[in-house]
């Protein structure tokens, strides 16, 4: 079997035994990285490969570290990893190297991952589409005039194509949801706080984004999952995730699976997508579950304000420096700079009643959650798009008014900090990838990847149908 089409998990266990070098894992991934990623561009940074050579020669040497020992790895260009450099995708940053590990990567380090570089994101991760003016597109491997989704598309395109057998993604606004749909590959957002972020600036008000896993099969993302999940005693809210991999081969039986569909005809969605997604949960019901359709359980509208509101509020506090400087405002992309005035001119009883609405909302998925056990969505609203567009300017006929208007289906997930599986769930007439939500109530992370293990014994998209290049 080539060792690149393995699961990460079995990598681990065949490094571990002896069965397999860290040496030649690396060998292979630096000729499939030389081999695709000039046409796909999903790996940027990549370190030199006679450094690489030796740090897998060492491995080989070393006393076992971890579950990731020996396993490449390219960390997403939003996290800094020590010696490389952290562009985020603008040119203000470009060339800039870290002096040390962000938390979320140190953890991987600690566990014996080797970072090899970096996976492409958009600049700053505004916008689920792959492309900056630092390392420019990636390509969808699957029709390389696609995009491969964002922010976290290069690692997604990475999975997808064999460079990478595991990958570190983020997730605000669907950005480990979206291109693993895309790219035909699994992501997770983890319940919000199991995964700390930096212990930097302020540690309480901005509760959207998250790091999380991907991976071309459930385990393989519960084995990088408790690697990146526990608290952080430097953060107030950060808390302890369970373990996920053990147990990850039980399949469950008999769970409500609550389809939200189109949300009572708020999400447009393009042709295919909804077929699609049914489909693939009477595959589901296949399997023991109960499939319910369910009505719009909230005001649509009165989320989407409370999202971006309380979006542009965290994006203000993030970029408002670089929007202060006159010299570095010119450099920003205009999705940043309608972000932060947006934020900067907000009014605190803005803030408040954004906060307010996303409280109600959480208290209805109370209610959802005591009848049903997984809430599903598409990943999102439409397949890959041309990847020289900016974004869409409308979907089945309706116009979006925002840049990122078109990815509103996973608003009810983020916007609460819920956790969620992306599975994929097979290609439509155009050949391209989708996927669909698993939504489960906070700290379900471990069902959720029960449930995604289940599928995947059963479907294993990702296998089956590896892109041609």
């Amino acid at each position: 079997m080539d060792i690149l089409s393995m699961d990460a998990r079995a990598q681990a266990a065949a490094l571990e035994n002896g069965d397999l070098s860290a040496a030649e894992l690396m060998d292979a991934t630096l000729a499939r990285i030389d081999a695709v990623n000039p046409v796909v561009n999903a790996v940027v940074s990549l370190r030199d490969g006679d450094d690489l050579r030796a740090d897998a020669q060492a491995a080989d040497k070393a006393q076992h570290k971890g579950a990731l020992h020996g396993l490449p790895i390219a960390i997403k260009d939003l996290a800094n990893a020590r010696g490389l450099p952290t562009s985020m995708g603008s040119p203000l940053f470009a060339g800039q190297v870290a002096a040390q590990d962000d938390v979320m990567v140190a953890r991987l380090r600690a566990a014996g991952a080797i970072i090899i570089g970096k996976t492409n994101t958009p600049e700053f991760g505004l916008g689920s589409h792959t492309f900056n003016p630092v390392h420019g597109a990636t390509y969808n491997p699957y029709d390389l005039t696609k995009s491969s989704g964002g922010s976290s598309g290069g690692a997604a395109a990475a999975l997808a194509t064999g460079m990478l057998g595991i990958a570190d993604g983020s997730d605000m606004m669907g950005s480990l949801r979206n291109p693993a749909g895309w790219n035909n590959v699994y992501g997770m957002r983890p319940t919000w706080g199991t995964v700390p972020s930096e212990p930097a600036g302020d540690m309480f008000m901005h509760q959207l984004a998250t790091s999380g896993p991907m991976a071309r099969s459930p385990a393989d993302l519960a084995m990088l999952l408790d690697v990146m999940t526990g608290a952080d005693p430097r953060q107030p809210l950060s808390t302890e995730g369970g373990k996920t991999l053990e147990g990850i081969d039980t399949a469950p039986k008999g769970l409500s699976l609550g389809w939200l569909g189109d949300w009572g005809g708020a999400f447009p969605y393009a042709e295919g997508i909804t077929e699609i997604s049914e489909a693939a949960l009477q595959q589901m019901a296949g399997l023991g579950h109960r499939v319910e359709a369910l009505a719009a359980p909230f005001d649509a509208d009165a989320m989407w304000t409370s999202w971006t509101d309380l979006r542009s509020f965290a994006v203000a506090a993030g970029l408002g420096a670089a929007y202060a400087d006159a010299d570095m405002r010119p450099h920003l992309k205009p999705a940043a700079v309608w972000e932060v005035e947006r934020g900067v001119n907000m009014s605190a009883s803005t803030v408040q009643r954004a906060s307010a609405i996303r409280s109600d909302w959480f208290r209805k998925t109370t209610e959802l959650f005591a009848s049903h056990d997984v809430l599903v969505l598409p990943s999102a609203q439409l397949w890959p798009f041309d990847v020289e567009m900016v974004h869409p300017a409308q979907i089945a006929g309706r116009g979006m008014d925002t840049y990122h208007r078109w990815m509103q289906v996973v608003v009810p997930a983020g916007l609460i900090g819920l956790p969620v599986v992306n599975v994929p769930i097979g290609f439509g007439a155009n050949g391209l990838p989708a996927g669909l939500q698993l939504i489960g109530p906070r700290g379900s992370d471990a069902a959720l990847l029960r449930l995604a293990q289940q599928w995947h014994g059963v479907t294993q998209w990702p296998q089956k149908r590896p892109p041609s290049l």
